[in-house]
């Protein structure tokens, strides 16, 4: 008898593991599909559903739905400069599908092939604090890099990131033929690879070493062993190895140094690159490859009155209005050299916000003379489309100086 009480009770105890087991599996399996990258059936595709193939070049780029026409313009400049079979994945939430769709059908690019993929913002739950300093630099699209792995990508080992502020004048498929070095899950262009552009960035007083984007201030960062004076670089634009990111787990790595930042405030949105930027820089430090510095000239969207010569933008493959000062909003440079592959949004939702006219009210109220030159450049071009903006900013020279100092004195 006492055998048997002894053998139910054992029976028992296996009883309540196997049941915890299983509770436990059951969990788990909810827990991931809440937190999964793609919400389920997110998934559209586009030209007769057509699929993706080894031979296309796949290009990851993401659209928010405040933004749809620069992903657009973005989309229609890759496309339209390369002979190769470009496969567009575009990145989203749920409120902007059915807008990218029609947008896409209802202009030339309705000849693209593409998917497009909805985003799950639950995915960062726990791993971005609020900030208000830069909030746009929080919006949960900004993160889709740290997850190229899980994105719905097939038949492709190797992809393209690009954000939906770039210009590419040259064939991606240059670009994306680049040849990583060993154990590189990564390619990046470092801020300090192309001399041409160091005057202006320290002009506008921009960083470009990890002493810009990290708190050396904390134990943390300094145990890194990471030299503040070393170059940073702009994950805005790279190309990735999905099969060495899944080994070296990269994806693990950038979600525990957003964690750790949650906890101890390491970086934030008000440093030089928002909250986006630093893990990549912590988890990429000296393990990248270095791309060709023209296939990703940046910096056109930090300053509304510093330009690069007209010679050397002509020789870039890519454009990057890294910054505030964004082509598609007032004020901004080199409008002409991404207005050309704007498409107009089908809807009318996405506009241009150009100045059409200047008061004397509007003037008065400026309070520097490069502002106020740029307000009054912009105004003269928005205008007359038809003319060279170099000689049109030029012709203006004399005039706005003389208006300015009319009005000031």
């Amino acid at each position: 008898m006492a055998l048997l009480r002894k053998i139910n009770r054992g029976l028992l105890i296996l009883l309540i593991l196997v049941a915890f087991a299983l509770l436990y599996k059951k969990t788990r399996l909810q827990t991931l599909a809440k937190h999964s990258v793609l919400t389920k059936d997110a998934t559209k595709t586009g030209v007769e559903d057509e699929k993706e193939t080894d031979a296309d070049i796949p290009v990851v780029i993401c659209a928010s739905e405040e933004r749809i026409g620069a992903a657009m313009a973005t989309i229609n400049s890759v496309y339209s400069n390369s002979r190769a079979s470009i496969f567009f994945y575009i990145v989203t939430l749920r409120d902007a599908i059915s807008k990218i769709r029609e947008y896409i059908e209802k202009t030339k690019l309705r000849k693209i092939k593409y998917k497009i993929l909805e985003f799950n913002p639950m995915v960062l739950k726990g791993k971005v604090n609020p900030d208000s300093s830069r909030p746009e630099l929080l919006h949960p699209l900004n993160f889709v890099r740290f997850y190229l792995p899980l994105l719905a990508i097939e038949n492709h080992g190797r992809i393209i990131y690009l954000d939906d502020d770039v210009i590419v004048q040259g064939d991606i498929q240059e670009l994306y033929n680049i040849k990583l070095k060993a154990g590189h899950a990564a390619a990046f262009a470092s801020d300090c690879d192309l001399p041409p552009t160091h005057e202006m960035v320290r002009s506008v007083g921009m960083q470009t070493t990890y002493m810009g984007f990290l708190d050396y201030r904390k134990e943390e960062v300094r145990e890194l062993g990471i030299n503040p004076s070393d170059c940073s670089f702009n994950p805005g634009v790279f190309v990735a190895d999905l099969g060495e990111w899944k080994k070296q787990k990269i994806t693990k790595q950038l979600e525990k140094w957003m964690a750790k930042n949650v906890r101890e405030n390491l970086y934030s949105s008000a440093m030089a690159g928002g909250v986006a930027t630093p893990p990549m820089l912590i988890v990429f430090h000296d393990i990248y490859t270095t791309i060709d510095p023209l296939w990703h000239v940046r910096h056109l969207g930090w300053s509304p009155d510093t330009r690069y010569p007209k010679s050397f933008l002509k020789d870039a493959r890519l454009l990057h209005w890294n910054g505030r000062f964004k082509p598609w909003n007032y004020p901004c440079v080199h409008l002409d050299l991404w207005e050309k592959w704007f498409i107009p949004d089908p809807t009318g939702k996405f506009t241009l916000q150009e100045v059409t006219g200047c008061t004397i009210t509007a003037i008065l109220k400026v309070p520097s003379y490069n502002y106020f030159y740029s307000t009054l450049y912009n105004a003269n071009v928005s205008k007359q489309r038809n003319i060279d903006k170099e000689e049109a900013r030029y012709n203006l020279d004399s005039a706005v100086k003389q208006l300015y100092n009319s009005i000031i004195i």
